[in-house]
């Protein structure tokens, strides 16, 4: 007799986000409205903002809504979930790096990235005209390290120091147009090489707290 196997409806990564965003629709119900925000991908995932805030004295209310594996198309997907539906008074993002890579139709991912952020901005701007937004600059990354996964060297091919240098060059532009505040906040957590100093990242690209606590340091001024 012939066996079959079932196929899982979602892969592992996109259960996980989809379990994500329903626990933050949730929330999102009985959180404060008109508060700060940080959202985007697992490099905002993974800040843990509200315990850096509090180990500063910071009193404020800060949520955090990034999803890891984010891209900028699955973003305003879900964009009143990760954003609209607090209504935040401030709110930083940090969405776009898993963009950068090359993509099936043609297109060049930068291209994609940035007309994606735009749509972003303008969808904001409508419906929250009163927020202040700040553009965080991407993360530099460190491909020099000994024990760098396979799946983070793949991601190099494309994710490079220059290219994210370069993004951010355009997102500065793309924030001055839209009225928005782009804020590079890396200066802590570069090597004397540009690249992520290797005692705050994990496998190059995603940090430990201790990084974030560096870029957290950049950031109170605009809290």
């Amino acid at each position: 007799m012939a066996s079959c196997t079932i196929q899982p409806e979602h892969s592992p990564e996109e259960e996980r986000k989809r379990v994500l965003r329903r626990s933050y629709q949730e929330l999102n119900k009985i959180a404060r409205k008109g508060q700060i925000l940080f959202t985007g991908s697992s490099l905002m995932e993974q800040f843990p903002v509200q315990e850096i805030a509090a180990a500063f004295g910071v009193e404020k209310v800060l949520y955090n809504r990034g999803i890891g594996g984010t891209t900028t198309d699955e973003f305003l997907e879900h964009i009143y979930t990760v954003l609209l539906d607090l209504e935040p008074s401030k709110v930083f993002l940090n969405i776009g790096t898993n963009d950068i890579t090359p993509r099936e139709d043609g297109v060049f991912w930068q291209d994609h990235l940035l007309q994606n952020y735009e749509k972003i901005l303008t969808i904001l701007r409508e419906n929250l005209p009163d927020t202040q937004v700040y553009m965080m600059a991407y993360y530099p990354v460190n491909p020099d390290l000994p024990d760098t996964p396979q799946w983070a060297r793949t991601a190099f091919q494309t994710r490079t120091n220059a290219a994210l240098r370069d993004t951010n060059r355009k997102l500065a532009a793309l924030a001055e147009k839209m009225g928005c505040r782009f804020l590079d906040c890396n200066g802590g957590i570069l090597d004397d090489q540009g690249r992520q100093k290797a005692e705050y990242t994990q496998e190059g690209m995603h940090m430990y707290p201790a990084g974030y606590v560096e870029v957290f340091k950049a950031l109170l001024p605009y809290l």
